[in-house]
């Protein structure tokens, strides 16, 4: 009996042992990513911060308020960039943790949605620096009076445009959420559908919450969340007929 009882937790301290070394090379593939950005850590903030630039009055240019600034906002945003890039990787070690506990039918529908959700997270972001970012500041640096000068803080405006690269990326995952809702059965499709005024309204109420306050950024937030939970009801249904076939064909 002792010997069994000493068996017991032996299995638990294995995955948490699985658990340390997938955080472990996790943080790695980060620590990697970053030491081979940080050369160019300048240039990646100019990138970033061209969509502001590109606007600004000629004789005017971003300033650093702070004595550090110079040398940290690069280095915030590089650090960020890094679990940016490394998000495939990082994914892949909590995918690898997890599908050994998982049935081979939640196996299939989860490499696709994980899949997806990368993609979708990239698309946010890719959407708010080409389209929202050049929109937003331009009505920004127009709006204002004539006899003041224009020029933004650098870690005020990286900030801000992390703010919005990550509410866009985190919008943009609505139609895994729906599909995930509809496949372990919280919800049907019809019901989704049945409530579309509401997820409307609270897709603007999100917007206005996670945005500048203006209405140009909150619709073009509000209107993507929209037609992405649009496209995830659409999947749904996908997804409900073809686990319908089987029990049909039996």
């Amino acid at each position: 009996m002792s010997d069994d009882s000493e068996d017991q937790p032996l299995p638990l301290v294995a995955h948490l042992t699985e658990l340390r070394d997938r955080l472990l090379r996790a943080l790695l593939a980060v620590l990697i990513v970053f030491i081979g950005l940080f050369p160019f850590a300048n240039e990646i903030y100019s990138f970033v911060s061209e969509p502001l630039r590109a606007l600004l009055p000629a004789g005017t240019s971003m300033i650093a308020t702070d004595v550090a600034s110079p040398f940290l906002t690069p280095f915030k945003l590089t650090l960020v960039a890094a679990v940016f890039i490394a998000i495939p990787y990082v994914l892949y070690q909590a995918w690898s943790f997890i599908a050994p506990g998982m049935y081979r039918h939640e196996k299939r529908l989860a490499i696709p949605l994980l899949a997806s959700s990368v993609v979708l997270f990239y698309a946010g972001a890719a959407f708010a620096y080409y389209v929202v970012f050049p929109l937003v500041f331009g009505f920004f640096t127009s709006v204002g009076p004539e006899d003041i000068a224009i020029m933004t803080d650098i870690n005020s405006y990286l900030n801000f445009v992390l703010k919005l690269f990550f509410a866009f990326g985190i919008s943009f995952e609505i139609p895994i959420a729906v599909v995930i809702m509809i496949a372990a059965g919280i919800t049907t499709p019809e019901d989704l559908a049945r409530k579309r005024p509401y997820v409307i309204v609270g897709c603007f109420v999100f917007g206005m919450l996670l945005t500048p306050p203006d209405v140009i950024s909150q619709a073009l937030l509000a209107v993507p969340m929209w037609c992405l939970f649009e496209l995830g009801i659409v999947f749904g249904r996908l997804i409900k007929r073809r686990g319908a076939a089987p029990a049909d064909a039996e």
